[in-house]
Formats: structure tokens, C-alpha cells, sequence
């Protein structure tokens, strides 16, 4: 029975993409960091040491995986092999790199949910390209990416556990912390109270200056000019 082309789902393969571009960006991890549990140590090694290992046989399962063998149209196949070619080169450089800062930060949840979200990507290209070979490949192939597709699933559901587990010991850590703050809150010495003094006797009041009355301006009124007495008449001659 011949099936239509098999598409990956678009996100998990930008998130692919993604991860390819970034795999050279490395995170130097604080020398200030605090200690890690013995417990915790060893869960985390033993979930890296499970994806190296499914990481090393999937590789290995592509490279005899023959797509252009396949008996399925064009776009089906252009398909498939960029589905693969992502798969390998997100193995081959951005897993190694994310693998590497979570085991320098074993109790990082970031780091381990960054893991988490490329394992979770991982699975999706992967499980469609297993489907991909059921319908058009050999048995072979689709038994060994099938196999392929449950271990990378089992890792993501152990890395959501250990997410979970990240999770509540941080709610702890801050539950703790806020109860130490609120002992020492109740520990320190209360301030005294604070006296406010109210000075209610009265001020003698200032005296107030009278305004001394202005004189008043008398117009000066100028006298007026005495009259001029006539000149005596000379009598003319007869």
C-alpha cells in the first residue's frame, strides 16, 4: 500500500535547527556554585551516559539507512534524508555540548531542561523518520530506528522525572529561606517607640509698631507784590 509523503511537525524541526546553529555557544559554569549530593551526581551521570550511548547507536543506524532506496516519491525522499541529515548533525555537535555543560551543572535546571528540550525535539524527527521507513523501507531499517525512537523517548521521559525532581528541591530551598529570614525578623530586637513632643505653651507675641502720622504739607502760597508808587507829574510852562 503506498502512503502519502510523511511530514516531520515544524517546530521540532526548528528546534533542530536551532540547536545545530547554537552548538558552538558553551557556558563556562560559576566556580561559586554550590556543592552537588553524591545521589545526584550519579543520577545525572547515569542519564548522560544513557543518551552518549543512544547518541552512538543512532549514528550508526543512519549511516545504513537508504532513503534513496526507499520506494516512495521525490518529495518523500528529500524529505526523509533532511529529516536525517538534521538528526545526525544535532547528534554530532549540539547534543555533545549540552551534554557537557549539564555534567558541569549537575543541578541546574536550566541546563537540564535545555537538554530536555532537544531530547524532546530529537524524538519527534526521529519517530517520523522510523515511520517514514516502516511505510517505504526495509524491515532493517525500520526496526533499528524504531528501537532508536524508544530509547531517545525513554531518556525524555528521564529527564522530565529528574526535571520534576529539580523543581521541589528548589521550592524546598526557597521555602527554607523564608523561613530563616522570617526567624531572623522575629529574633531581632524591636525598635523603641518613637516620642513625638508637642511644645503647646505659647510664645509671647511681638509688639506691634504704631505707624508715627505723617505732618501734613502746607502749601506755600507766595504774598503778593506791593503796588508801585506813581512818579510826580512835572507842570509844563507856560
Amino acid at each position: 500500500m503506498k502512503l502519502s509523503s510523511l511530514r516531520v511537525p515544524l517546530p521540532a524541526i526548528m528546534m533542530l535547527w536551532v540547536a545545530n546553529a547554537t552548538a558552538q555557544i558553551t557556558v563556562v559554569p560559576q566556580s561559586n556554585s554550590a556543592p552537588v549530593s553524591y545521589a545526584s551526581m550519579t543520577e545525572v551521570n547515569g542519564l548522560l551516559t544513557e543518551l552518549n550511548q543512544a547518541s552512538e547507536t543512532i549514528t550508526g543506524d543512519l549511516a545504513k539507512v537508504r532513503v534513496e532506496k526507499w520506494k516512495a516519491d521525490g518529495d518523500t525522499k528529500r524529505q526523509s534524508l533532511a529529516n536525517l541529515e538534521s538528526i545526525r548533525r544535532n547528534l554530532q555537535t549540539a547534543l555533545p555540548g549540552m551534554v557537557s555543560q549539564l555534567n558541569a551543572a549537575p543541578d541546574s535546571l536550566s541546563q537540564t531542561f535545555k537538554v530536555y528540550r532537544n531530547v524532546g525535539a530529537l524524538y519527534d524527527v526521529l519517530a517520523n523518520l522510523a515511520e517514514s521507513a516502516g511505510a517505504f523501507g526495509s524491515k532493517d531499517e525500520f526496526q533499528s530506528l524504531s528501537n532508536d525512537t524508544s530509547t531517545v523517548e525513554k531518556a525524555r521521559r528521564d529527564l522530565a522525572d529528574r526535571m520534576d525532581k529539580l523543581a521541589a528541591a528548589k521550592d524546598t530551598e526557597i521555602a527554607t529561606l523564608h523561613t530563616q529570614v522570617q526567624a531572623l525578623q522575629a529574633a531581632m530586637p524591636p525598635e523603641p517607640p518613637k516620642r513625638i513632643i508637642v511644645d503647646d505653651t505659647e510664645k509671647p507675641k511681638k509688639p506691634v509698631k504704631k505707624k508715627s502720622a505723617k505732618p501734613a504739607i502746607v502749601p506755600i502760597v507766595p504774598k503778593p507784590a506791593a503796588p508801585k508808587p506813581a512818579a510826580p507829574t512835572t507842570p509844563k510852562p507856560q
